[in-house]
């Protein structure tokens, strides 16, 4: 095997073969880059995080009080959970990934940011269903805390709302599947989503159909494989106090 290309872990899942891969950017002085793929699907660079990290900034950042209870849906690389970390006010987070192989992953240590929420008291890697959590609304997304709600609710699994990895993921982004996400949350909690590509704004209203307020956000970086810049979708929507 090159030293330019290694493949850190191969398994079989339910949803398709999940990867994890590194590889050396030569045009950047050699740079290791971290590559998940399920399936045929590209899910994460670590080349390319500014949104995933611009999705629990933004979230966050439109709440005031102090000691937030947050959920990430979607652990992938790490880069939103640890963005949610940052924030000091978080007092505790519970990332959800369906995915066991994932979190092993980061138990593990064969991702950059591995040690970094696992060494975190703050922080609690769940392996379960997203979207089955967030339509029983009889249980909260924390399972040793079976009532707990939330403050935020930050989520980045799917490629679009409209370009899902399962079929089966559709249901949540309905009227209804969003409207069982809101009873999870406090009153004027928030709910983020990540999402590829820039927003969409038949999507935005949507949001707006089922929370007190919704906006998206156009988060423009840097591609150095083309030499010039893409983009990437964060939506917020923020339920009534």
């Amino acid at each position: 095997m090159s030293l330019n290309f290694e493949e850190i872990d191969f398994r079989s899942t339910p949803i398709g073969d999940l990867m994890l891969r590194r590889r050396k950017l030569l045009q950047l002085g050699g740079l290791d880059i971290y590559e998940v793929k399920l399936g045929e699907d590209f899910l994460m660079s670590s080349l390319f995080h500014e949104a995933e990290s611009q999705l629990a900034k933004l979230g966050l950042n439109l709440l005031q009080e102090e000691n937030l209870d947050v959920v990430v849906g979607g652990l992938g690389l790490g880069y939103t959970a640890v963005s949610a970390l940052e924030n000091e006010r978080v007092k505790s987070l519970v990332v959800v990934e369906y995915l066991e192989g994932v979190i092993e992953w980061h138990q593990k240590g064969l991702v950059p940011l591995g040690k970094i929420l696992t060494n975190d008291s703050r922080c609690k890697l769940v392996n379960a269903d997203f979207f089955a959590l967030a339509c029983d609304v009889s249980k909260s997304f924390d399972p040793s805390q079976p009532i707990k709600k939330h403050d935020a609710i930050l989520l980045d699994i799917d490629h679009t709302p409209t370009r899902v990895l399962h079929q089966t993921n559709t249901r949540f982004y309905t009227k209804e599947g969003l409207g069982e996400l809101t009873q999870h949350l406090k009153p004027g909690g928030v709910f983020a989503l990540w999402a590829d590509g820039p927003p969409e704004a038949s999507f935005t209203h949507h949001l707006g159909k089922v929370f007190a307020t919704a906006q998206s956000h156009t988060i423009v970086f840097d591609n150095p494989i083309t030499g010039g810049s893409s983009e990437g979708a964060v939506y917020t929507a923020q339920v009534g106090l």
